[in-house]
């Protein structure tokens, strides 16, 4: 068991250096490995986050001058509803302006002519009152024999 021991005591004491040089070098990685690594990661993340972050910021202010444009869009089309509707409007009373000049125009002329036609009628009616006679006269030697125009002609021309 003595062995054992002395046999146990000369690996331990021939694993310090071993041990030592472990302990260094885990030592060395910590301040020449892991601790550059360890900064440049977080800095890494730090710019990725950020980038991330400028990103979504970018994108909030592209939403709110869409959403911007899109109300300006609204405002125009509505604007130009307004125009046209206003515009359809006046060319709907120039029209009814128009219709009712045509109209007026119409009457004055149906008036116009309903008034030469009643002076033509009464024209017509004072000829033929003034040549009724005359008419009643040739109706008279139509219709009546030669023979009896002749002494109708005499009671006629008498009656006159």
């Amino acid at each position: 068991m003595q062995e054992i021991i002395l046999q146990v005591g000369a690996l331990l004491l021939g694993s310090v250096p071993t041990l030592i040089l472990f302990v260094f070098l885990v030592i060395a990685y910590q301040f020449l490995v892991q601790t550059p690594l360890t900064k440049m990661l977080a800095e890494r993340r730090a710019r990725t986050l950020g980038a991330v972050e400028t990103a979504q910021k970018s994108i909030a202010a592209a939403e709110a001058r869409a959403a911007e444009y899109a109300e300006q869009l609204r405002q125009a089309r509505a604007e130009i509803f307004r125009a046209r509707e206003q515009k359809m409007q006046q060319w709907a009373a120039d029209r009814e302006a128009a219709i009712a000049q045509a109209r007026e125009q119409a009457a004055s002329q149906v008036g116009k002519a309903h008034a030469a036609l009643a002076a033509e009628v009464a024209t017509a009616r004072q000829t033929l009152l003034s040549s009724a006679d005359e008419l009643a006269m040739l109706v008279v030697r139509a219709i009546l024999p030669r023979t009896a125009g002749q002494t109708s002609g005499q009671t006629a021309g008498g009656m006159r």
